[in-house]
């Protein structure tokens, strides 16, 4: 049976999984989407391929889809601070966001600003991009506003997680949707416990486990252990243990 993968460290021709067609200058084969494993040179190829493929697709695409998951990455979600360059801490109080530029700067460097400008009388600004710190709420909500308008996906969270905060979960829904669909791990997180609650959405597991999911593919410990929890309970105990050592 023809395979359709293609050995790139041997001179092995890609053929169609379906016909066997090979692939030529006029004939330009496509990957399957959920699995990656076989080609095809068209859709109706594709269609008539895929009872035959099915069972072999999903379980190629439930091993790809883990290989993301499971990854061990070198920091967390909130990243570096950008001035010393070293993994910001998961205790969020160890770190502060500047409304200005929306970078988290952690406290040592936030400190270290703080002192040079003291030592030399200088204005207070933000340690990263030294604009003007704000000298009231209000202009730092001005600030933050900025960020929101140039789809700054920490500033759009931070102004999710403030409308939750408040009680308006519909427009909490709109910037957490939107600050996630642009990579953001905390709105992914945020959005598994709105569907996890209920508030401003009907409660759907479905959704948030995949939230849970993505924000833990972004180095989001709380949505690593709750997907631990969530594999614990439905008696995947492997699972759950891969996440909690993550």
């Amino acid at each position: 049976m023809m395979s359709g993968v293609l050995d790139e460290d041997e001179n092995v021709t890609m053929c169609c999984a379906a016909c066997g067609v090979a692939e030529n200058e006029n004939i330009k084969l496509k990957k399957c989407n959920a699995c990656k494993s076989v080609r095809y040179c068209g859709v109706q190829c594709q269609k008539n391929h895929r009872q035959r493929h099915k069972r072999a697709c999903k379980k190629r695409a439930a091993e790809l889809r883990d290989e993301i998951l499971f990854k061990q990455l070198e920091s967390s979600h909130l990243g570096d601070c950008p001035i010393c360059c070293l993994p910001l801490s998961i205790d969020e109080k160890k770190s502060t966001m500047m409304a200005c530029c929306s970078k988290l700067i952690c406290l040592g460097c936030n400190y270290a600003n703080r002192m040079r400008e003291l030592e030399g009388k200088l204005q207070h600004s933000c340690p990263f991009c030294r604009h003007p710190r704000a000298k009231s709420q209000k202009e730092a909500d001005l600030d933050m506003m900025k960020r929101v308008e140039a789809n700054d996906p920490i500033a759009i969270c931070q102004m999710g997680e403030r409308c939750s905060d408040e009680g308006d979960y519909e427009s909490a829904f709109e910037y957490l949707i939107k600050a996630a669909g642009l990579g953001d791990a905390g709105a992914h997180y945020r959005l598994s416990a709105m569907y996890y609650e209920g508030k401003g959405v009907q409660k759907d597991k479905k959704k948030e486990v995949s939230h849970l999911e993505e924000a833990a593919i972004g180095g989001h410990s709380r949505a690593r252990h709750n997907l631990g929890v969530i594999e614990k309970e439905n008696g995947r105990n492997d699972r759950a243990v891969k996440h909690w050592i993550i």
